[in-house]
């Protein structure tokens, strides 16, 4: 067995695991700042904190706030979340409710 192949592995389950538990603390932070009717479901909500981190790293980068490989803070995930629920919220209001229809 390679113990070096299976250290790594182990610290990359470990990285996605903290990354699901810090991208659902997001989320729930980003929905409890900003309420309103958004897709529900915890799977949703961790996408949503780890997508808000991506936006909030992006940014950072692009801004200046971060160097290259500088995981965003919090407080820019959150606030990257927040972006993506307006930006949600605002083509679900274009399309009308959104969502798929329910047959009567």
């Amino acid at each position: 067995m390679n113990t070096i192949a299976g250290a790594s592995t182990r610290k990359d389950e470990q990285i996605m695991l903290w990354m699901i538990l810090v991208g659902l603390l997001v989320g729930v932070v980003a929905k409890l700042l900003m309420p309103g009717r958004d897709p529900g479901g915890a799977v949703i909500t961790i996408l949503l904190g780890i997508g808000g981190s991506l936006v909030a790293g992006f940014l950072g980068r692009f801004i200046g706030w971060y160097g290259d490989g500088e995981p965003a803070g919090f407080i820019a995930s959150v606030l990257g979340a927040i972006l993506l629920l307006l930006v949600y919220r605002t083509l679900r209001g274009r399309s009308g409710k959104g969502g798929v229809p329910r047959a009567a």
